[in-house]
């Protein structure tokens, strides 16, 4: 290939030309640009016509986005790549791992001319659906590419160079999206390929170094499982499986194959493990004959307009006064008397037996032995959502609150001891976010049906966001509307 970029850009497109027409090429196009066309001819890409798909609409791409496993790092990838890429003349594109385009920012002019054909976010840039480019090229390889004029499969984007590079997921190992700098042929600067790959290994360290602060905070919490297998053996796994913690230690590998469904996980010929889920990962214990675990009971009742539990994995549908019964004994693990569950239901009017009369049904619907009497309470392991965002807030843990928070407790509730515990905790958490947190914690709470009719924590959102963050624009319209 000639150094000369105008040179290099015809020879690119002769090369393209012969291939496609089936003559001798001038050149041997790069390996893998040749595969890419390869796989992009064979899903019937049309190299004169073909436009990429648009697959979200706005609205649709603001809630795929909230969702991605990418969104905790833009922030990073603005700082690393955004300056350059507007100086330059370029935008900065990140996609998910289908190649939707969820991010687009850059400089404005570029915008426009990309936006003219089709590269706008919720379009998808995956090889087969538009042919080979350095987004869709990257994902389908698993490697950084730089796709330069011609490279492209389809004419339409000749006058454009992009550079790209995968993004993986720290836990997993797997694809979950990629990084890309795209801007005009003309403009594109020769380092501009080194910096997105250095921008994409500093995102997945960044990821990694998320992921350790979760897996100690996942430690932290459920050690006490652990150790109340006092002395068998037994693992606390992440959801994926990684082993977090051991007893004793080194048991086992740093990785459980997790079974597609049950809940037993073959170690040896001659052992196997009960895994028993938890809010966040599993627990993974060598049941020995004669013994029996506590049962493991799943409370998440916030944000639950239709509550359900789960008993050592099971989905369990609940009455609403079940539910509350529920959250009581939760809120309570000493327990609670007939004539105390009657006033935390009722009120005053409350009376004993109507509580023995529910407790009786609420124990068939589980199993008997998971509620003890005299007085009631639970004899599990508990996971309640509310009762972990109360404690993280104690602790001082204002984002694993805030993102733990997924709306009010049991909203229709009326008993007054749940309407007490959901008012005290709705305020609490509003308080610490709002005048404390940053910009992550509150836009997780305004996610929340509470944080999204709420003006203050908008206007409070839209003096720390930057002024090119996508979110703005959400809370502008919110705020319009809940504004008198």
């Amino acid at each position: 290939m000639t150094s000369d970029p105008v040179e290099r850009t015809r020879l690119l497109a002769r090369i393209r030309d012969a291939v496609l027409s089936g003559d001798e090429t001038p050149a041997v196009p790069r390996s893998i640009v040749s595969e890419s066309w390869q796989r992009s001819l064979a899903a019937r890409v049309d190299p004169e016509r073909d436009e990429p798909p648009l697959v979200y609409r706005y609205r649709e791409v603001e809630e795929v986005r909230s969702h991605h496993p990418l969104a905790p790092v833009l922030p990073l990838l603005r700082d690393t790549l955004l300056g350059i890429a507007d100086e330059a003349m370029h935008m900065m594109i990140v996609t998910d791992v289908q190649g939707h385009i969820l991010w687009r920012e850059g400089h404005r002019d570029v915008l426009r001319r990309a936006e003219q054909v089709g590269i706008v976010e919720g379009t998808r840039w995956s090889e087969d659906c538009i042919g080979t480019n350095a987004m869709g090229t990257a994902l389908a390889a698993d490697s950084a590419v730089q796709i330069h004029s011609a490279e492209h499969l389809v004419r339409t984007y000749h006058r454009w160079t992009c550079a790209a590079a995968p993004l993986h997921d720290p836990e997993s190992g797997e694809l979950i999206g990629a990084v890309d700098v795209t801007g005009p042929l003309q403009t594109f600067h020769p380092t501009t390929f080194a910096l997105v790959i250095a921008a994409a290994r500093l995102t997945e360290n960044h990821l990694a170094a998320r992921l350790a602060v979760r897996d100690e905070e996942l430690r932290q919490r459920n050690m006490p499982h652990l150790v109340a297998l006092r002395g068998e053996p037994g693992a606390l796994l992440s959801p994926q499986g990684r082993v977090l913690a051991t007893q004793p230690a080194g048991w086992l590998p740093e990785r459980v194959t997790l079974p597609r469904g049950g809940e037993r996980v073959r170690l040896s010929d001659h052992e196997e493990g009960l895994l028993e889920p938890l809010a966040e990962g599993w627990l993974l214990r060598v049941q020995r004959p004669g013994t029996r675990a506590l049962p493991s009971l799943t409370l998440p009742f916030l944000g639950a307009a239709r509550p359900t539990a789960r008993l050592d994995g099971r989905r369990v549908q609940l009455t609403q006064r079940h539910a509350e019964l529920l959250t009581v004994l939760a809120l309570h693990p000493e327990g609670r008397t007939a004539d105390e569950l009657a006033a935390d239901l009722y009120g005053d009017a409350g009376k004993a037996v109507t509580v023995r009369a529910e407790m009786h049904r609420l124990r068939v619907a589980l199993v008997a032995s998971v509620i003890r009497t005299q007085p009631y309470r639970l004899h599990t392991r508990v996971e309640a959502d509310f009762v972990r965002v109360r404690t993280a807030l104690t602790a001082g843990r204002r984002r694993e609150a805030a993102e733990l928070y997924r709306g009010p407790l049991l909203p229709s509730s009326e008993a007054p001891a749940v309407r007490e515990e959901r008012e005290q905790l709705a305020a609490a958490i509003r308080n610490a976010v709002l005048h404390q947190g940053d910009a992550t914690e509150m836009w997780a709470l305004a996610r929340t049906p509470d944080g999204a009719a709420d003006a203050e924590l908008a206007g409070q959102l839209l003096r720390v966001l930057p002024a090119a963050d996508p979110r703005r624009a959400v809370l502008t319209a919110r705020t319009t509307t809940l504004l008198p």
